[in-house]
Formats: structure tokens, sequence, C-alpha cells
């Protein structure tokens, strides 16, 4: 099913407009997705400082499941497990949602890109993260929170996703979100194997930042994705280590009105399976 095409005001929102709506007669459910690959776990940075009212979210048992290494480090949860944690995070039907992290959004963005898929028509990304939060002079909050439980209904499947099969035979434009090093196979940290997926387009999620961890301007983002040929002219599909910051990219692409799948098993599944490998630029 393809997505409705999308407008930067649909995928963001400022720290001064979030403070605003959550002194509204209908404030909208705040999701802190603090992860970092390796590590420490996100729940003690949440417990130090968060935006009040926002529910921590586990990235590693919420918003992922695990299986075996050919699915992948991070494949997606159940639609019914999804749905259990979104009503824990008290989301009810045509609830507003924003999601946050610690900094650019590279974590929140998956719960973003989750609860998309998963038919919620309105989640936002707090533009700059928990620092735009603090810079706009907004006070934290150290409690943990427990709202009462929701009564959301989710239906997967209203953004594209594409498969290995796909991935390897895709048809427009594939973007690798990870680090160029990785992309050219010069090093490879975390999966068993170094390089990229033959035709993918080198096109790192840092990238989408400005030195302040806000998304850049449209314009900028616009020319960043039409210099690696995803101008909104072929179909755009992106992948990453493991998913995660994929879901980035394509926020960022949804932010200038262009559509894009997301592979889930991303690279660590494709190093995982008996499948070609391609290096260099």
């Amino acid at each position: 099913m393809r997505p409705a095409t999308l407008h930067r005001v649909d995928v963001l929102i400022s720290a001064p407009d979030l403070s605003d709506a959550l002194a509204s007669d209908r404030p909208p459910v705040v999701l802190d997705v603090r992860w970092k690959l390796g590590g420490p776990p996100g729940h003690g940075e949440y417990l130090r400082g968060h935006i009040p009212g926002a529910v921590y979210v586990d990235l590693e048992t919420e918003l992922s499941t695990h299986g075996e290494p050919t699915d992948g480090r991070h494949p997606l949860p159940t639609a019914e497990a999804l749905q259990a944690s979104a009503r824990r995070w008290g989301i009810d039907e045509g609830d507003t949602v924003v999601v946050y992290d610690g900094e650019g959004n590279l974590s929140s963005a998956r719960a973003w890109w989750l609860l998309r898929w998963a038919g919620v028509a309105d989640v936002r990304i707090l533009d700059g993260a928990l620092p735009a939060w603090i810079a706009a002079g907004r006070l934290l909050a150290t409690d943990d929170v427990s709202p009462a439980p929701g009564s959301v209904t989710l239906t997967p499947g209203a953004l594209p996703t594409i498969g290995a099969d796909e991935a390897g035979s895709f048809g427009g434009v594939l973007l690798d979100a990870r680090a160029g090093e990785r992309f050219r196979g010069e090093t490879e940290p975390v999966d068993p194997k170094a390089g990229h997926i033959p035709g993918a387009v080198s096109a790192p999620t840092t990238g989408n930042l400005a030195a302040d961890g806000r998304f850049l301007e449209p314009a900028a983002l616009r020319a960043r994705f039409a210099a690696v040929g995803a101008d909104g002219g072929r179909p755009v599909a992106a992948y990453c280590g493991s998913g995660v910051t994929a879901a980035h990219e394509v926020a960022a692409l949804a932010i200038v009105g262009i559509d894009a799948a997301l592979y889930p098993g991303s690279w660590s599944q494709w190093s995982n399976l008996d499948l070609p490998v391609a290096t260099g630029a």
C-alpha cells in the first residue's frame, strides 16, 4: 500500500509548539525513545530528565522483536505486540503522538515509522529532540510515567516495506543510510560482512541533520536526495544496519513529500544470507 504524500508539517513539531499542545484540552501522547547501539540503556537517561508526561519506550523490546540472525537484528514487532505496547503508552484512537530521543531522533524515528505503518495518522517527531526542548527553556521531569491504558487499534501496512528479494532487484533508488565507511566496506563493527547491497547508493542518515540536531530545511533535504537520484521521479527505498536509522531516512524524505519504502531487515539480515555484497563507493 502506498502512503499518502507527506509534508514537513505532518512529520515534525517544534519544542514551542509541543509545549503549547501539552497545555491544550487534548494533549498529545509523548514518547521518549532514547536508545544507543551497545547501550547504555535509555531508561536511566529518561529518569534523569524527560519531557513532563512522556512515557519511556524500550526500542529493543517494544519497537522490535528478536529471532534468527537471518531475520536481522531488529525485526518488526508483531501487530499484536505493537498494539499492546501502544495501549501501554496510553494511545487512544485519534490521538496525536510525539516522539523524541536524546539527540538527532535517530532512534525515535523508529517509533514514528512504526506507528505510521500501523495506521496512526498523526505522529510527529520533535525537531531537535530533547536538546531543542531544553534550549527552549522548558522544564524536565524525573518521574517514571505510567499512563492509563489506551484503546487504540492498530492495522499495519499503511507505509510500504520491502524484503531482501525486493531489495536485491529494486527498480528505483535504494538508499543505504549507514555511515559511508560501512557502505564502502572499509569497516563493519556489527554485522558479519562488510559492504553494501549491490546497486544501493550511500546517503548516511546523519546528513539529514543540521549541526543543532534539527532536520535540514526542506530545500536542503531535497537537494541532498536529488544528488543521489531520489528526486521523486523513481521509487525510493531505504535500509541501514537493522532498520532503525533507515526510518529516519524515510522521515527525511517524507518531509519533502517523497514516499519511500523501508527494508526492515536491512544489512543485518542481508549480510547473514547467502547474497551478493558490493564494496567501494
